[in-house]
């Protein structure tokens, strides 16, 4: 019944176009653009679980990351290119801290007892730190003055090729080592075929964008009428939607039981928006302008940061509990709130 509730519910995709080219209000349109991504987000678990059928765990958790963090890429242009910095660096930012918190321990909850790659996880953990470390360089500056300014977008130019090296590096790494251990399972595929498995990813990566697209043009009126801050707005409720293919797969597949590549959804694709959206972001705005500065807000570092160290010390032993699930939901929870309190910059 679930199921067939999900395949019918993709019909909200059409149903979100159609009102855009009405020009129905902007309330209405982002709520039902954000209930739209959730049947495809559905869609995009359901592929990456076949398509991991024959690549293995740890490369479907990257394929999923791509084509899951392709619709964040575009909401954070269309943000830069409306005028919205601190939307963009607000859902970047939540983007990092909700994959890893709230999509991380909602799959450990969902899946229970495990075993966990941590020697996959704990170098993705290490990169959003060091990520961290890196976005102080245009970030201090930013701290007085305005954060927004041409020089800071221009500091941020070797930043981003810093962060794009290392993710390139490391996860090329990462994956060999993961197509090693794949071809030594030798496990046979049962479930879609992997063009297939890709081209759904394609198709539903494609009506993500466009869905995000109008949810990005809404958000403000959405946010004026909820009597919400646009950082609250962008860093949890964006953040959220914006990765629902992420979200939404990772929980479908730990429920199933699947605990490795749920894991690894939720960490890779934090690492990927830390270390390949964001300096992507940074380096593209020159083209739609105005340039975007990395110029992230105390309370936005320290929640990365702090997220990816808190995690690291609960995943470090390899073992995956229910009780380390509902312990990372609480803290993001912790963390939602000092978003709420912080405010607009």
């Amino acid at each position: 019944m679930g199921r067939k509730l999900l395949w019918a519910s993709l019909v909200l995709a059409p149903v979100s176009f159609a009102a855009d080219l009405l020009h129905a209000g902007d309330v209405a349109l982002f709520v039902l653009a954000a209930a739209a991504l959730v049947p495809l987000a559905w869609l995009i678990g359901e592929a990456t679980e076949h398509a991991a059928e024959h690549t293995g765990p740890g490369i479907g958790g990257f394929l999923n990351a791509s084509f899951g963090n392709a619709p964040e890429l575009i909401i954070a242009l269309l943000a830069v290119a409306d005028g919205l910095p601190d939307v963009v660096r607000g859902s970047l930012t939540g983007s990092v801290v909700s994959n890893i918190l709230l999509v991380l321990g909602v799959a450990l909850f969902a899946a229970g007892e495990g075993r966990l790659d941590r020697s996959s996880l704990l170098p993705q953990l290490g990169l959003v730190v060091a990520a961290v470390l890196v976005f102080l360089v245009p970030s201090v500056p930013g701290f007085h003055g305005d954060p927004n300014r041409h020089s800071l977008a221009v500091a941020g130019i070797p930043v981003s090729l810093v962060l794009l090296a290392l993710y390139v590096g490391v996860t090329a790494a990462n994956l060999r080592r993961h197509r090693r251990l794949h071809a030594a399972s030798g496990e046979v595929p049962t479930g879609w075929s992997l063009p297939a498995a890709l081209g759904t990813l394609a198709v539903a990566t494609a009506a993500t964008a466009l869905i995000s697209e109008i949810l990005v043009h809404s958000l403000d009126a959405f946010a004026k009428a909820a009597g919400l801050s646009q950082f609250f707005v962008s860093a949890v409720i964006v953040a959220i939607v914006g990765n629902a293919a992420e979200h939404g797969g990772a929980i479908v597949i730990a429920r199933r039981g699947n605990v490795r590549l749920a894991t690894e959804i939720a960490v890779s694709s934090s690492a990927q928006v830390a270390l390949l959206v964001t300096p992507a972001v940074a380096l593209l705005s020159f083209a739609v302008t105005p340039a975007l500065p990395l110029a992230f807000r105390p309370v936005e570092l320290v929640a990365m940061g702090a997220a990816a160290l808190f995690v690291g010390f609960v995943i470090h032993d390899g073992e995956a509990r229910r009780w380390e699930g509902v312990l990372l939901i609480a803290v993001y929870a912790a963390v939602v709130a000092g978003f709420w309190v912080a405010g607009d910059r």
